[in-house]
């Protein structure tokens, strides 16, 4: 993920939060708004309720590298906001509660879309030992 492709500003934060549009999953709460631009920025919120730094910075450092394997639709400033519960979750269920709110939005390409609910983006000949 590029530096450009952060939500860096509190102003910028502040009108996600205000004018944009909630998605809720058991583990993380995605807020989307439209940018106008030919890229999406994203954020993240992971409040001290989640645990204490270490724990904070692997729920981002996952929500991060979820973000960075996942083709998205450009135009988007979205945020996403970790509940507690991640703070226990194991990748495989962060990036299964993710990849539902974005599909839910209908903010992952169009390729994309065509994904059985259980897929594995690709990886499965690695895990299957080939």
């Amino acid at each position: 993920m590029l530096g450009e492709q952060h939500l860096t500003k509190r102003g910028q934060y502040a009108l996600v939060y205000s004018e944009g549009r909630s998605w809720v999953s058991s583990l993380v709460v995605m807020k989307a708004l439209p940018n106008g631009l030919t890229l999406s920025r994203y954020g993240f919120s992971v409040s001290r309720r989640v645990g204490k730094a270490v724990t904070r910075n692997r729920v981002k450092r996952l929500l991060r590298e979820i973000l960075r394997l996942t083709p998205l639709e450009p135009g988007w400033d979205i945020i996403f906001i970790a509940r507690p519960v991640a703070a226990t979750a194991d990748y495989a269920n962060l990036k299964e509660s993710v990849r539902g709110l974005l599909l839910r939005a209908g903010l992952l390409k169009t390729a994309e879309n065509n994904f059985r609910a259980g897929d594995s983006g690709g990886l499965s000949l690695i895990s299957e030992g080939v």
